[in-house]
């Protein structure tokens, strides 16, 4: 098949959960033997057109204006598409409306949108009037997880296939370069942006709590954003200074050994999509405890490979860190558990889950009718 993928934003620069799977989807596509072009927009010091991993990358410019913007690049996007031809355009995200209604009305190529998170949850005024339209529109639409689908058939009542991000299992579940720490420090993780809607300072103040039974734990924060002064100040007035590194932003490939030298991953969100995150520490074999808010309980089965607490509530949040470094056995259980689960998310599944989409087949491979 010849597929374009349509998405606003793409890696190198961008590198969150929609634009790391489009990537992969992308890459796994052409891994496959499919034509793949994705059509994004132009960052500074990258080409306009390039071509990686088996597929090809065409970026487009943006205007500053934002309303005209918008009509510059989705006229931009519908003759890319029209040059291309392609047999079914796959579209990252409810909010890139009218490129795709062309497409399907004018140019009678068929599309899949697949919600993956703020679309979704965090829609601005623009994306809320046109979601309905491109819902309406679409052959199949996808949700990332049970709740977003909830959230989608809220916006326009049809069918909604569910179908997760998944994850390049070689990054994550090679032999161990860097062992767990033998001795007696208990490393608790956080990876992810330092915004109030991660709910970190919830997390500091489950440190507070676990710090005077747990002298030897310390929190790692491994990510920067617009709250990491408050939190150091925070940090500073519980008094924890001591057992709190704020890392930083890495990179992404450093992310795994982090992982792989910590003792129990928490993601104390206030709201989460999907939770990629939890699906890298899965992967590193580690337990988690997370908030259990969106499409968190997707991922997190409560005492099987994790614990689920209610957002803000630290004092649960602390209690459950504990239960996990205080016994080995009930930790090494969990941390098998997710080990086991990742393998369901690999990149290979899940774009062979999209390409039956793409040909409109159902998991026992008959054909199913377009809307």
């Amino acid at each position: 098949m010849k597929i374009v993928i349509l998405v606003r934003l793409f890696p190198p620069k961008w590198l969150a959960g929609t634009e790391l799977a489009a990537y992969h989807l992308a890459e796994n596509l052409a891994k496959r033997g499919h034509e793949v072009q994705v059509i994004t927009s132009l960052d500074q010091g990258l080409p306009s057109e390039s071509f990686e991993k088996g597929f090809h990358i065409y970026r487009l410019p943006r205007v500053r204006i934002r309303f005209v913007a918008e009509l510059i690049f989705s006229a931009d996007v519908v003759r890319k598409i029209k040059k291309i031809n392609p047999d079914i355009i796959h579209v990252q995200s409810l909010d890139i409306p009218i490129p795709v209604w062309i497409s399907k009305k004018i140019l009678k190529i068929p599309f899949v949108v697949w919600g993956q998170g703020s679309d979704v949850y965090l829609p601005v005024w623009f994306t809320r009037m046109t979601s309905k339209t491109v819902m309406k529109n679409a052959d199949s639409v996808i949700a990332l997880t049970n709740d977003m689908k909830r959230v989608m058939q809220d916006i326009y009542d049809c069918d909604i296939v569910v179908v997760p991000n998944g994850i390049d299992l070689n990054e994550y579940t090679v032999e161990l370069t860097v062992q767990r720490k033998e001795n007696s420090e208990k490393r608790i993780l956080f990876v992810g942006r330092l915004h109030p809607i991660k709910g970190v300072r919830y997390l500091l103040q489950a440190m507070q709590m676990i710090h005077k039974d747990m002298p030897n734990a310390k929190l790692i924060l491994v990510g920067d954003g617009e709250e990491r002064d408050y939190l150091e100040n925070f940090t500073d007035h519980l008094g924890i200074r001591d057992c709190v590194d704020f890392v930083g932003k890495v990179s992404h490939e450093c992310i795994p050994d982090f992982m792989r030298q910590s003792d129990v991953f928490v993601l104390p969100s206030l709201s989460e999509s999907f939770g990629i995150v939890n699906l890298e520490a899965m992967a590193c074999r580690l337990p988690i405890v997370a908030t259990n808010v969106g499409g968190i309980p997707d991922l997190i089965e409560n005492g099987i490979n994790g614990y689920l607490v209610p957002p803000e509530n630290f004092q649960e949040m602390a209690n459950k860190i504990m239960v996990i470094l205080k016994d080995p056995i009930l930790a090494y259980t969990l941390s098998e558990n997710n080990y086991k689960k990742a393998h369901a998310y690999s990149w290979e599944k899940i774009t062979e889950k999209l390409e039956c989409i793409y040909t409109y087949k159902n998991e026992c491979g008959s054909y199913i009718p377009r809307n």
